[in-house]
């Protein structure tokens, strides 16, 4: 089963496009082994994504949800993220 990463981000953020690059090069390097979606939570055209969000608690943004934990509220490099993963694998 693949480890599920939910980057939470905003249409007007300026850090959050450096979190959801961060995930894709993880995906990259790890491949199968995790699942990455990217949870625009101001989107007009998905209303549940905000209440995720609420869900998770979620104050800022980017966060970085892994397998249902928040495990970073801020980009994490791409190497930070990989070596959490990696230790899930």
């Amino acid at each position: 089963m693949a480890i599920k990463v939910e980057v939470f981000s905003t249409s007007t953020c300026p850090h959050c496009p450096a979190a959801i690059d961060a995930a894709e090069k993880a995906k990259d390097k790890l491949g199968d082994a995790i699942e990455v979606e990217s949870v625009k939570i101001d989107d007009p055209q998905n209303p549940d994504n905000r209440q995720r969000a609420m869900d998770y608690r979620i104050m800022a943004v980017p966060t970085v949800v892994i397998d249902g934990e928040v495990t970073f509220v801020g980009a994490p490099s791409e190497e930070e993220l990989i070596s959490v993963l990696e230790s899930k694998l």
